[in-house]
């Protein structure tokens, strides 16, 4: 039951304005330790911080407005030049605003938070009486906790629905969902809501190992099980952007009547040529429209990508602090807009490359200063917009990585046998780093070493229709490069044709197409093959990737660019290009089927996954499929 009773609206209200608060205290403090100075930037640290202990008094959470007073009276005294800024100080302000995240975290499923730990109320009681503890250097957080700071908690994906093979597909309720005509309920899709990945609560941290002050575990009780959240729902839209929604929506409705004035002069018998023309115009300034209403509401999604890269700032000064290197997190393009969806599934990708870059890209001060570079390592983050693509770079100024190296660590840890490695070019081997287990660290520490990081980065990116790819000189630094779709919920597709039934694949991973002759497939080690501009390329059949029955020889084939490797995929024939809105399918998920649409005639076009199915194909081609009987 909610601790505030008719209060929820606004409760969410103040976690998301104060959220972004605390986001922007947080990016400021880590600019105050490099201008300890700077009275400004206190003074707007003072200032967010005092709105935030005003919107938890408004709401009665007394124990994080008792947390907020104490940090805001040493942000008056730093202000009053009454205290000086230490690398101590900042310790223990960087964990206060680490446990109003966590408050904030319990404040999120309508409870009270709990009080702040008293090694923290006591540590903030004995700086502000000027007594500060002497302590080997250590993070504002542990290990474990320099993850991304945001008020909502991490994501866990709920269980996948039973998958089922293209030939299981109920037609008709895929049908049903597509158009939104009620099906019969063993075939209803499941609710947007309810196909979305869902918020787990943050587990509790574990106990300080030091008298340094860590974070409340109050978003994590243990006298209460783990609850779940869902994603947040809300959007900021510039009100320009609604006007003209509204001004387009205006616009369609005088084109319809003039559309239905037309159609009731035609029903009359009034089919002259005027008529006529002026009908083909009505229809030809309605698809005008609906197409600027089309990108117009596809611009209302769209965020500037500035609100996540302001969460990295804190995670990399805390995780270099710890490390002991000098790091300076830089960011550019943050005005840079990419879909809302998008960005929120991009946290943890960002994370662990930020992680990566801190802890494996860059050397100690003392190693940077005997290699003749500035003692302070530069980590950049970056975004940019290059047509319909988004492309996002995370790049340090550090020791670089050498291909001989990854490939050697890939032959010590097993992942690949030696005659392969030595096959692999220098880019090749730069990629070795995304593979599962891969790590150049010989010991496992809280931090890195155990090989999962770089390929759950592979992983989410491709789950975006995305990219990633890396370019490294050794002893100068190394650059991973992110490409993106502008948007998720409209994908450029080829449709092609297998046993009279419209397929989809994405046309970012299609290269040309071209005739498939018979005698022009041939056998190399037994698979079947092509020769395309001296390249032997593998000839694999869309019926054996989906398992259906082939019912006459492809005559078409997609060379296409997926999972890493260049195949030519044979189809019955093609339809051409087009742009699609994707509907998920929850319930009736086909192996390899992303989602479904509806072509222009109404009937089904299936959205093919190929990562998924390249993963899942067991069986190669057979050559009797490209012979004709």
């Amino acid at each position: 039951m909610s601790d505030f009773g008719g209060m929820e609206e606004l409760l969410q209200d103040f976690l998301l304005e104060a959220g972004e608060l605390l986001s922007q205290v947080d990016n400021k403090l880590v600019e105050l330790e490099k201008r300890p100075e700077d009275r400004e930037l206190l003074n707007d640290i003072f200032r967010g911080f005092h709105t935030i202990k005003g919107g938890a008094g408004f709401l009665n959470v007394e124990n994080l407005v008792t947390l907020c007073h104490r940090t805001e009276n040493l942000f008056d005294k730093l202000r009053n030049a009454e205290l000086h800024l230490s690398a101590e100080l900042m310790d223990i302000i960087m964990a206060a605003t680490a446990t109003v995240r966590d408050m904030f975290g319990a404040l999120s499923q309508s409870v009270q938070p709990q009080a702040a730990e008293t090694t923290l109320l006591g540590a903030l009681d004995a700086a502000l009486a000027g007594h500060l503890p002497v302590r080997q250097a250590a993070p504002a957080t542990t290990a474990a906790e320099a993850a991304p700071q945001a008020p909502t908690p991490p994501v866990v994906p709920v269980a996948p629905a039973a998958a089922t093979t293209v030939e299981d597909i109920n037609w008709d309720a895929l049908h049903a969902a597509l158009t939104g005509v009620p099906a019969a309920p063993a075939a209803a899709p499941v609710s947007e809501a309810a196909a979305r990945p869902v918020a787990a609560v943050p587990p509790p941290r574990p106990a300080p190992a030091q008298d340094l002050p860590t974070p409340s575990r109050a978003a994590a009780s243990s006298a209460a099980p783990p609850q779940t959240l869902q994603k947040e729902t809300t959007i900021r839209i510039d009100t320009a952007r609604l006007d003209q929604v509204l001004n387009l929506s205006g616009e369609i409705g005088l084109t319809k009547n003039r559309i239905a004035n037309l159609k009731t002069q035609i029903l009359h018998g009034r089919n002259d040529q005027d008529t006529l023309k002026a009908l083909d115009t009505a229809v030809s300034q309605l698809d005008l429209l609906v197409s600027d209403l089309q990108n117009a509401v596809m611009k209302t999604r769209m965020q500037p990508i500035g609100r996540l890269f302001q969460k990295y700032p804190r995670l990399a000064r805390d995780l270099a602090r710890q490390l002991g290197k000098d790091v300076e997190l830089v960011l550019s393009g943050e005005e840079t807009e990419l879909d809302k969806t998008m960005i929120e599934d991009l946290n943890d990708p960002l994370v662990h490359l930020v992680r990566n870059a801190v802890d494996h890209g860059v050397e100690t001060a003392e190693e940077r200063t005997a290699a003749n570079k500035p003692a302070k390592a530069i980590v950049t983050l970056s975004a940019s917009q290059v047509g319909d693509h988004i492309y996002i770079e995370i790049s340090d100024d550090g020791k670089g990585m050498r291909p001989d190296v990854l490939r050697r660590k890939a032959v010590e840890k097993g992942i690949l046998d030696a005659e392969t490695a030595n096959g692999l070019d220098d880019r090749q081997s730069l990629h070795l780093v995304f593979l599962p287990g891969f790590s150049t660290k010989d010991q496992i520490s809280s931090v890195s070493g155990r090989g999962v990081g770089m390929d759950v980065v592979k992983t989410n990116i491709s789950k975006l229709n995305g990219k990633i790819d890396v370019v490294s000189v050794p002893g100068q630094g190394s650059t991973f490069t992110i490409s993106l779709p502008l948007t998720l919920a409209i994908l450029p597709v080829l449709v092609v044709r297998l046993n009279n039934q419209s397929f989809a694949v994405p046309l970012s991973m299609v290269r040309e197409i071209i005739p498939i002759k018979p005698d022009e497939v041939q056998r190399v080690s037994g698979r079947a093959t092509m020769v395309v501009r001296d390249e032997v390329l593998p000839v694999r059949s869309l019926a054996t990737l989906i398992a259906w029955e082939a019912r006459q020889a492809p005559g078409f084939g997609v060379l296409m660019h997926a999972a890493d490797s260049t195949f030519i995929m044979a189809v019955d024939g093609f339809v051409g290009r087009d742009d699609v809105v994707i509907k998920p399918l929850s319930d009736i998920k086909p192996k390899g089927i992303a989602g479904a649409t509806l072509s222009g005639d109404g009937s089904i076009v299936l959205v093919l996954d190929m990562e998924e199915l390249l993963a899942n194909v067991k069986t190669d081609t057979p050559m009797s499929l490209f012979i004709n009987s």
